[in-house]
């Protein structure tokens, strides 16, 4: 069958366009009817989003009867063989059409409880994110997952499921595959292979700095930069990973990208390592091309930006800065290893860590891709977002002392607890950030030293992160929290410890950077949507020194974060790639 074109559906009449679209959306042709109003298209993300608009703006029972409209996975209507043809396919794929006796007894108890929970069927893009299918037990463990979610909330999910089989549907009509996202895709996966021990073998992620499987991902990532056609590509000091494709003449300057592969424990596949992938992809593609850039590329594989084995944050791209403190140095991880052990282990050549300082004369500035790590884009079903600022933080080690004592003859009056003073301190951080609507405080870690059931905690370690868009907003909510600390260790007859472990002044992009990302999404007919980052990233170090500005990549599963749900799809990747890939070229065209 040969594939549809833009062309072809724009130049047509409305009711041979209608039957273009027929059988996207499940016995609902109302959607393709009312969005062929926006014609012409100028991309399949614009008729994407418009449909998804559509349905946005349609009103609940509406809604409702377009969730109706789907059939059960391994439900009535596939037993029946009464499922559309696009159903049957994706059922197929997934091979739901080919369950065993326990798995097909498992699925119908679930549709069951499922229905009777919520009043409408399960929905979820069996195809998955990478377009392959989805496994059984991916599907099954899904299913038993978003039965605890809140109505509201399963049944903007089950909409956000049929946009995403609708976006499959009308790739598959337009003959469209995402190739770069999915050489992207493949390669989060192939990394994410390597987890420290203790991790690995439960299946969870967890690369920290230096460690075997950090090593192993670096060397990863520098074999396929040279498999991409990278001119340069070395593992530096520090252990960032550097690749450099050069001018088409030498004493160009430089644009810098890229983001950090370390991630924190138990965390997801994305997190930093898009940023690095996506403009792998676009090197790849220039070099098989035989295309140079009149300016150099540098992307920038960071080796730790997460702070998770030593108390050292942006150590990676805060190198390249001139800012890598040497008293870091003499840090120790958990069992003992310091950071300078760690790094001989390693082969790193500590002394040429000051050489690492790169002249900032010397460069354009720096971009970034990342994945969003929040829900905006997902449940405004917009794949890319143009950063505005990055918010300023500042982490601290903390640790309060009290007095271990029998946890059965010691009166509560008479009691210096020190778990008990981290806990009102934790639910005034939330009530004080609340005040200010967009700062956030967060006690992420919460450790009673050789703590036990019977005994009054008489030490409490924690960590305090705290964030706002900017630096006065911020120090301001450092100064209430500390000054509450004082004031509850002071009540509570105990003393406390503060050590900062990090500080980031808030980073607003340069209008300049800003402005070529807007051009890039806006020539794909993705709506232009602007927000600011409440994660720390690395571009907030290169912001100190360059111009700097960010894209956002819509994440999965409410857009969550530092969490093995963490995900996105392999269209928003190639969207993310092609917009990359026209950053490039407006810049050239500028340099030119």
């Amino acid at each position: 069958m040969m594939a549809l074109t833009l062309e072809q559906l724009n130049g047509v009449s409305h009711e041979e366009a209608a039957e273009i679209l027929d059988g996207l959306y499940e016995h609902s042709p109302w959607i393709a009817e009312a969005t062929l109003a926006h014609r012409p298209f100028k991309s399949l993300p614009q008729i994407k989003h418009a449909m998804a608009r559509v349905v946005a703006e349609a009103g609940r029972e509406a809604q409702l009867a377009l969730i109706r409209a789907h059939p059960e996975l391994a439900g009535k209507a596939m037993v029946s063989k009464t499922l559309t043809a696009e159903s049957t396919q994706e059922q197929s794929k997934a091979g739901l059409t080919d369950c065993t006796p326990q798995e097909f007894e498992k699925i119908q108890k679930l549709n069951a409880d499922y229905n009777a929970k919520f009043g409408f069927p399960f929905i979820l893009a069996v195809r998955g994110p990478r377009g392959t299918g989805l496994s059984k037990k991916e599907i099954i463990e899904t299913f038993e997952r978003r039965l605890d979610n809140p109505p509201d909330f399963e049944m903007a999910e089950c909409l956000r499921n049929i946009h995403r089989i609708v976006e499959m549907r009308l790739n598959d009509k337009f003959g469209v595959e995402p190739t770069l996202g999915n050489l992207v895709w493949d390669w989060q996966e192939k990394l994410a292979q390597h987890s420290d021990p203790g991790y690995a073998e439960k299946g969870q992620l967890t690369v920290t700095y230096l460690t075997e499987a950090h090593r192993a991902c670096a060397q990863r990532i520098s074999h396929w930069m040279r498999d991409c056609g990278f001119d340069e590509v070395e593992i530096d000091a520090v252990g960032n990973v550097v690749g450099r494709y050069k001018a088409a003449r030498p004493g160009a300057k430089t644009l810098m990208t890229g983001s950090h592969y370390d991630t924190v424990r138990n965390g997801g596949k994305y997190d930093g390592r898009l940023g690095i992938f996506t403009p792998m992809a676009c090197v790849r593609e220039l070099s098989r091309q035989g295309k140079r850039l009149p300016y150099d590329f540098e992307v920038i594989g960071f080796a730790e930006e997460e702070g998770q084995r030593y108390k050292a944050t942006f150590l990676g791209s805060g190198a390249l800065m001139g800012g890598f403190n040497p008293a870091w140095l003499d840090q120790k991880d958990a069992d003992g290893v310091t950071m300078r052990e760690a790094m001989q282990h390693a082969g790193l050549c500590i002394d040429d860590i000051p050489k690492l300082r790169r002249n900032a004369a010397d460069y354009l500035g720096f971009v970034e891709v990342h994945i969003e790590q929040g829900p905006v884009l997902n449940e405004m079903d917009l794949p890319l977002g143009i950063v505005t600022s990055i918010n300023g933080g500042v982490r601290y080690q903390c640790e309060i002392i009290g007095m271990a004592s029998h946890a059965g003859t010691t009166p509560m009056d008479r009691r210096r607890d020190a778990a008990c003073a981290v806990a009102e301190l934790a639910l005034f951080i939330e009530k004080r950030a609340a005040k200010d609507g967009d700062s956030v405080g967060t006690i992420g870690i919460l450790n009673v030293p050789n703590g036990s059931i019977n005994v009054v905690p008489g030490r409490c370690q924690f960590t305090l992160d705290l964030r706002a868009p900017t630096d006065a907003q911020r120090d301001a909510l450092v100064a209430d929290v500390l000054a509450q600390l004082k004031a509850i260790c002071e009540r509570r007859g105990v003393r406390h410890t503060v050590e900062e472990t990090m500080r980031a002044a808030a980073a607003p992009s340069a209008p300049g950077w800003q402005q070529r990302w807007e051009k890039a999404v806006d020539t794909l007919g993705v709506p232009l949507f602007r927000m600011p980052s409440g994660a720390g990233h690395d571009a907030m170090k290169l912001h100190e020194v360059m111009p700097q500005a960010m894209l956002f990549v819509r994440g999965l599963n409410s857009g969550i974060s530092h969490n093995p749900l963490e995900s996105t799809t392999s269209d928003d990747m190639q969207l993310a790639v092609e917009a990359f890939q026209l950053l490039l070229d407006n810049l050239s065209n500028e340099n030119s």
